[in-house]
């Protein structure tokens, strides 16, 4: 252990000396995306559209962030509104709220929702409705990328000059959002009319549960919650829909655990305060990263031919290091916008992007939020595990699709498949009575192949997210033929070797965590 300690400071360290240097140097003169920064005279990497954007935005979004939470604090502990109350008063904020951000082209949003309603409630409850719901929602899922969230001049010359009021943000980016919601109030109230049967035991659940014993119920209760049908009103789907702090980006929460904490705002004040601090310590590291290490620069710069193999792996390692941290700010913002106002949604970015080594641990933990969703909405109903090994094609492919219409994105989502499939069949091996007796008398060499298939797994997973949403297939495959030559062969040992080194060390963590679990 003293020796794999050792061998990640110094990677590290090399890392960050490398990075600094490269970032530094001529091959960062004219990088697309740089701007003048804060720190000390240093250029800022803001290649990134989507954290460009929410940078830029952080200071209107924290004002309106302060001035709905003062409100609601005030509805909530000085007038006493509860229930339907905080259901409409969301209802109204989260209109406005739209109106600014989408302008006329709220009239599509809601007549999509009115439709996606008058559906649910006119056939939930019957056989065919999960069909006739995944229709609808993944008819205009497609329909509003591939038109562009429509425009009103098609709709006649009389309303073309509605095409200029069409606000701050493009609806149909943020539609995927309210599509997930929908398909969620479909279907808890289709369940709730069919009397669907939980698979949890509630008894042993509520034995072990630390949320549930101190009497405020954890996520996966809530979310399990049988509902009476009259909470599946039109006022609270709307408001579960345009609900302002989850609205942009989420976390996704699913209907019956919004419905059920709207009712009953709790705010953990000492628990928000933590959470909040962190999250400005994650922004100050990204101000860092930014202005010290151009990766995501290099990587949308195109300019893999003036870069030395050793500096591939330092972008590409780097850049999704950077779209970790990204994502963990953007999220965790707005679920501190909610927690403030009393709803609590599932946390994303559970764990670092350096401490996963297996494609599912690392999907749990990057949008855990919405593999929650993906789970309860389409991995169950189409079988679970009885069908894993088809439905992991299913749903990765309805995850590319959500995100947006492009080869790359099913290039990734296939790819991901492929890779999955020799890691779901050695985990099924696990449960063989031989590897069963490996483990118990070689213990040593069972570790040793589980790290060097865990760093297999790790390059698979660098490739693919790079093809996904980095570079592309094309670009890929001219990162490919500068770094996998034979006269790299080296250096792609002691990549290699380094996954392996942090495969170990990771086995490691989850050693303490298991010892520390079961001493509570």
């Amino acid at each position: 252990m003293g020796f794999l300690y050792a061998y990640a400071l110094v990677f590290y360290a090399l890392f960050v000396w490398r990075s600094i240097d490269l970032s530094s140097g001529k091959e960062a003169w004219g990088l697309r995306g740089l701007r003048r920064g804060w720190i000390l005279e240093r250029n800022v990497d803001l290649s990134d559209a989507q954290w460009r954007n929410f940078r830029a935005n952080l200071p209107a979004l924290t004002i309106v962030l302060g001035g709905f939470t003062v409100l609601s604090l005030i509805l909530t502990h000085g007038l006493r509104f509860g229930g339907k109350g905080m259901s409409r008063y969301w209802l109204v904020v989260s209109t406005i709220f739209l109106a600014y951000m989408h302008e006329c082209c709220i009239v599509f949003i809601v007549a999509i929702a009115a439709g996606n309603f008058a559906l649910t409630k006119i056939a939930g409850g019957r056989s065919f409705f999960p069909i006739l719901l995944w229709s609808y929602n993944l008819a205009f899922l497609i329909l509003n990328r591939v038109y562009e969230g429509y425009s009103f001049t098609s709709l006649g010359e009389a309303f073309a000059r509605l095409d200029k009021h069409r606000g701050a943000m493009r609806w149909h980016i943020s539609f995927n959002f309210v599509m997930l919601r929908m398909v969620s109030f479909g279907l808890d109230y289709h369940w709730t009319r069919c009397c669907r049967p939980s698979a949890i035991n509630w008894e042993k659940h509520n034995a072990t549960c630390s949320e549930c014993q101190t009497g405020n119920p954890c996520y996966l209760s809530r979310q399990e919650k049988v509902l009476p049908a009259n909470a599946y009103g039109l006022t609270a789907y709307f408001s579960y829909l345009f609900y302002a702090p989850l609205y942009i980006a989420g976390p996704v929460v699913s209907f019956n655990s919004f419905s059920s904490q709207i009712e009953n705002p709790r705010i953990g004040y000492k628990q928000a305060g933590a959470y909040g601090i962190r999250w400005l310590a994650c922004l100050l590291l990204m101000e860092l990263m930014t202005h010290y290490f151009y990766y995501n620069a290099f990587a949308t710069s195109r300019v893999w031919p003036k870069l030395s193999p050793v500096q591939i792996f330092i972008v590409g390692y780097g850049v999704l290091n950077f779209m970790w941290l990204k994502f963990l700010l953007i999220w965790r913002f707005f679920r501190f916008w909610a927690l403030m106002s009393g709803v609590e949604s599932p946390e994303n970015m559970l764990r670092c992007v350096n401490n996963c080594y297996d494609l599912e641990g690392f999907w749990k933990s990057w949008h855990a939020s919405y593999n929650r969703w993906l789970v309860r909405y389409i991995y169950i109903p189409l079988g679970g595990s009885r069908w894993k090994l088809l439905n992991v094609w299913i749903i990765f492919t309805f995850v590319a699709l959500w995100h947006d219409l492009e080869w790359k994105l099913l290039s990734w989502a296939w790819m991901t498949c492929l890779l999955w499939l020799p890691e779901g069949l050695m985990k099924l091996s696990l449960r063989l009575k031989q590897m069963q007796k490996l483990q118990k008398n070689s213990p040593a060499l069972f570790t040793e192949g589980c790290a060097i298939a865990s760093a297999l797994n790790i390059t698979g997973l660098m490739m693919a997210n790079l093809i996904g949403f980095v570079v592309g297939p094309a670009g890929f495959k001219e990162l490919i033929s500068k770094l996998f030559v034979k006269q790299n062969a080296w250096l792609c040992l002691g990549i290699f070797f380094s996954f392996y080194v942090g495969a170990k060390l990771m086995f490691r963590v989850r050693e303490a965590e298991a010892y520390k679990d079961k001493k509570r």
